[in-house]
């Protein structure tokens, strides 16, 4: 209000009320306006109170100290990964926000060059994210994402639960033979369709959403302890189990020589009892709000006849999409996922298949610099000597209570590398662990091959954050997820498959030696 208007306004008010009543509303109006504003400060507060809450307590755990065996340096990346993680979990901020935090914490705590910073950020992997979000808009464009769901519900029918048992299974099978990044990428579409399809409002299928999105999500992270190629941290543990134990004189130490077939005897079916278990795990947290999707179903029948048949545009982006996933099996290890998936990108470009205004309208660019800045964090834990700081004495507190050697090791281990996991990548807790439980397992008198499994199985289990896997990455981009999402059912998760891979450790891999 300009001070003309309110000169009117203040000498209307008096004409109407008088010169004192006048002061009385003014009283009164500035104690509403200040109680309004104190209402609006606490609910700043109580809004951001975890981002408050996370920086007292790193700046409590900065002040402790010094620890044996750990760096300054490895205190601050801890610190850093603590902070981290509570508000990947909690998100007092937007996600991407807590990654440009772990940018900068980097250079003005650690003192790194930001070039450094910078050059850790943009890995193979961060590129493989952009590219296959890149490429699932290009499937989205070309409407490829309806007849793919059309082909799982015409197996599964319209039950919501079976559809949601039937794109885990879709997700998982494939992703334990060709990644989980692709698969993830492929199937958000199609989460997506099906979820539109029920209401335009998300508001109204939230829990749906979770069921479906999750539903990707862990079918992709559960199929990659399947085979040796589901991973990189498989191919991790086999390198350790040949370095450490074989000895070509010695017959007995062939068995260190896993091959694919009997990794898949130790892990896949683990993975295929998981199955059931994420659905069952999916409906107990979320329950979604349509038991039934006849009515996406029957829109998604109407839509796919109304298509027609596969237009020559939709051959050529199959075809694309083919070419990239056999470039990813055939070329991944010279080229690396992330060239291969730019390369997909960029045929779709040239082919006129999808516009850039498409691409880059369509892909959340925050969501890549997440998952760039969880890496490059992941990295400096490695570098820093805190990831083996952590693994050392967390051993060592495991031994007054008898869980140092045996089955109790193996347990502590699975504890351990599950906890590791969730603060960075699968293959880089595995990398810094690997040759610490196996060397353990040897001391305490337990099966080094066992341990190996133990680790290997359980780095995958980092279910609690978006940023754990690379698939949870991809669906949290979808934007129909929050980070707590991820936790309400990460925990049941993580709990669950625990259990189940002691029981595998106890009771199945003896019957295999």
């Amino acid at each position: 209000m300009s001070d003309t208007d309110f000169q009117l306004a203040r000498d209307s008010l008096q004409a109407d009320y008088g010169e004192h009543r006048l002061h009385r509303l003014q009283r009164h109006g500035y104690q509403r306006w200040v109680h309004l504003r104190s209402q609006v400060n606490l609910y700043y507060f109580w809004e951001k109170r975890w981002f408050f809450i996370a920086i007292m307590l790193a700046f409590a755990f900065l002040q402790t100290g010094p620890y044996e065996g750990l760096t300054r340096e490895g205190q601050i990346v801890l610190t850093m990964s603590l902070f981290a993680t509570i508000l990947f979990i909690t998100e007092p901020v937007p996600l991407p926000t807590v990654a440009l935090m772990i940018v900068v914490g980097q250079v003005i705590l650690l003192g790194l060059e930001s070039t450094t910073v910078a050059k850790s950020l943009m890995t193979d992997s961060v590129l493989f994210i952009m590219g296959a979000l890149m490429l699932a808009v290009a499937v989205v464009k070309q409407k490829l994402d309806r007849r793919i769901a059309w082909a799982i519900v015409r197996v599964t029918g319209t039950s919501t639960f079976r559809i949601s048992f039937g794109i885990t299974l879709t997700c998982g099978v494939l992703a334990s033979f060709i990644g989980e990044h692709t698969v993830a990428a492929m199937m958000l579409p199609v989460g997506i369709t099906l979820i539109s399809l029920t209401s335009n409002e998300p508001k109204k299928v939230k829990n749906l959403a979770a069921v479906l999105l999750l539903s990707i999500s862990y079918g992709c992270a559960i199929a990659g302890i399947g085979t040796p190629s589901g991973g990189a941290r498989n191919a991790i543990m086999i390198g350790y189990w040949k370095d450490f134990f074989f000895d070509p004189t010695n017959p007995e130490t062939r068995r260190f020589l896993v091959d694919y077939v009997t990794w898949m005897m130790y892990a896949y079916p683990i993975f295929l009892i998981q199955l059931p278990i994420v659905t069952t795990v999916l409906f107990w947290t979320f329950k979604p709000e349509y038991p039934d999707l006849s009515r996406a179903v029957s829109r998604l029948r109407t839509q796919v006849v109304m298509d027609g048949p596969i237009r020559p545009a939709q051959w050529m982006a199959i075809l694309v999409f083919f070419l990239t996933v056999i470039g990813w099996i055939a070329f991944s290890e010279q080229l690396g996922l992330g060239i291969v998936a730019i390369s997909g990108a960029i045929a779709f470009l040239v082919a006129g298949l999808v516009r850039w205004e498409d691409v880059n309208s369509g892909v959340n660019w925050g969501v890549v610099l997440l998952y760039a800045a969880a890496i490059s964090l992941g990295v400096q834990m490695k570098d820093t000597g805190a990831a083996e700081w952590v693994a050392k004495n967390f051993v060592e507190l495991l031994r007054p209570i008898g869980m140092a050697t045996g089955y109790g090791l193996e347990m502590a281990i699975a504890l351990l590398t599950t906890f590791v996991t969730n603060t960075m990548t699968a293959g880089a807790a595995v990398a810094v662990l690997g040759p610490i439980v196996l060397k353990t397992a040897t001391a305490g008198g337990a099966d080094p091959l066992a341990v190996g499994f133990v680790t290997a199985i359980s780095s995958a289990f980092a279910y609690i954050t978006a940023a754990a896997h690379p698939a949870f990455t991809i669906i949290y981009a979808s934007g129909y997820l929050t980070g707590k999402d991820f936790l309400k059912s990460g925990w049941r998760m993580t709990i669950a498959s625990l259990a189940l891979l002691m029981l595998f450790a106890y009771f199945y891999w003896p019957l295999l030696r």
